[in-house]
C-alpha cells in the first residue's frame, strides 16, 4: 500500500477520530515536511483561552504521523509504523491557532536500509508548533518504529 500525499488529512481523519475531531488542517505533507494547523477553536481552550495542552500534543503527534506515512508509505505492505515514545516542551503560551511543523530527524532510505537488514528501525520526528506570529511556543519528538508484519 502506498500513500498518496494529497489525501493524507482524508486518510487520517478516517483512521484517526481525534483529527477529525479536532478539526485538523493538512496544509502541506510531502516526505520531507507536513504541516498541519489546529484552528483557534473555543471548545478546545484551556483555562486561560489558548490551546488546550492536549489539543497541542495531538496536533504535533498528527503533523508525526503524517510525514511518517508520507515518507514510508512504499513500506506499508510489509510493515506497521507505530509510535515508542514522544516528548513535548511548551515555551511559550499560544493562542489563537497552532501550526505543527515536523520533520524526520533521519533519511528515510537510511530507516529502509535497517528494515531490509531485518532490524526494527527507530527514528525521530522533530516538531516545532508556532501561533500566528511566528513565535515557537512548543517543540515536540516523537520516536517511530517501522515493525515488520508477521
Amino acid at each position: 500500500m502506498t500513500v498518496d500525499s494529497a489525501s493524507m488529512g482524508e486518510m487520517l481523519a478516517t483512521a484517526v477520530p481525534m483529527v477529525r475531531t479536532l478539526n485538523l488542517e493538512f496544509v502541506e505533507v510531502t516526505a520531507e515536511r507536513a504541516v498541519l494547523r489546529l484552528p483557534d477553536q473555543p471548545d478546545y481552550h484551556n483555562h486561560i483561552g489558548g490551546p488546550h495542552a492536549g489539543a497541542m500534543f495531538t496536533l504535533a503527534e498528527s503533523a508525526s504521523g503524517a510525514i511518517v506515512l508520507t515518507a514510508f508509505g512504499d513500506q506499508l505492505s510489509r510493515a506497521v509504523p507505530l509510535a515508542v515514545r514522544a516528548e513535548i516542551d511548551y515555551k511559550k503560551l499560544a493562542m489563537g491557532s497552532v501550526t505543527a511543523t515536523a520533520t524526520l530527524g533521519r533519511p528515510a532510505a537510511e530507516v529502509v536500509a535497517e528494515l531490509d537488514a531485518g532490524g526494527r528501525p527507530e527514528f525521530p520526528v522533530g516538531i516545532a508548533l508556532q501561533r500566528e506570529d511566528g513565535a515557537v511556543t512548543g517543540e515536540m519528538t516523537v520516536v517511530w518504529t517501522l515493525r515488520l508484519n508477521g
